[in-house]
C-alpha cells in the first residue's frame, strides 16, 4: 500500500511529459516551415545565376589605335584607362543602332580619347573580358577589334578629363593590358606591320 501513491504520481505526470514532447515536435515543425522558404529563395537565385552564365557573351567593338614613328621604324599604340578600375584598355563600346562595327570603333575612339582617323573595315581579331556592372554584377563580353591609324588627337572630346591617355610602344602596350588575348593581338599586329614596313638604310 505504501507504493500506490508513487504509482499515481507517475501516472499523473505522464500527460505532462507527452505535452512537452508535442510542443517540441510542433516547434521543430515551425522551424522547418520557416527554413523551407529560405531554401526556395536560394535555389531560385542559384538558377538565375546559372542561366546568366549560360547566356552568350555581350558584344562590344573596339579600336586598336596606332601610329608609326616617322624617323624610327617603331609602332606606337594608344592606351587609356578605364573609368571604373583604372586599368589600361583600348577604346571600346556597345553596338550603336545604324552603325557598322568599324564605325562604332571610330566613334568610341573619338569619344574616349579624341582620336581622329579611319578604322579598318576588316576585323583584326577578338578578345574577351568580364565587365563590372552596377551592383557588383560582372558580364562576360566579347570584343571585336578594328585597327585604326590615328591621323590626329583632338583637344576637345566628350570624355576629356575622365581618363588618362598615353602613347606607348607596342611592347609596353602589350605589357600593360590585362587580357591575354588582347596582349597577343597587339603583339601579332605590331610584328605584322613592322615586317611589312621597308627598313630604312
Amino acid at each position: 500500500m505504501l507504493h500506490r501513491p508513487t504509482l499515481r504520481r507517475e501516472v499523473a505526470n505522464s500527460p505532462d511529459r507527452s505535452a512537452d514532447g508535442a510542443q517540441s515536435e510542433s516547434s521543430f515543425t515551425n522551424q522547418q516551415e520557416r527554413f523551407v522558404p529560405k531554401l526556395s529563395i536560394l535555389n531560385r537565385l542559384a538558377s538565375e545565376v546559372q542561366l546568366m552564365l549560360r547566356r552568350p557573351p555581350r558584344q562590344q567593338y573596339a579600336a586598336l589605335c596606332y601610329r608609326r614613328k616617322k624617323k624610327q621604324s617603331q609602332l606606337e599604340v594608344l592606351l587609356l584607362t578605364s573609368r571604373d578600375t583604372g586599368r589600361w584598355v583600348i577604346p571600346k563600346g556597345w553596338p550603336m543602332e545604324g552603325k557598322k562595327s568599324h564605325a562604332v570603333a571610330e566613334r568610341e575612339a573619338y569619344e574616349e580619347a579624341g582620336v581622329k582617323g579611319k578604322a579598318d573595315k576588316e576585323v583584326l581579331g577578338y578578345y574577351t573580358y568580364n565587365k563590372g556592372m552596377n551592383g557588383g554584377l560582372k558580364v562576360h563580353c566579347r570584343v571585336q577589334v578594328h585597327a585604326l591609324e590615328v591621323q590626329d588627337l583632338l583637344k576637345d572630346f566628350p570624355e576629356k578629363g575622365m581618363r588618362r591617355v598615353e602613347w606607348v610602344s607596342w611592347e609596353e602596350a602589350a605589357a600593360r593590358v590585362n587580357e591575354p588575348d588582347l596582349k597577343a593581338l597587339i603583339s601579332s599586329f605590331a610584328l605584322t606591320m613592322l615586317n611589312a614596313t621597308p627598313q630604312q638604310a
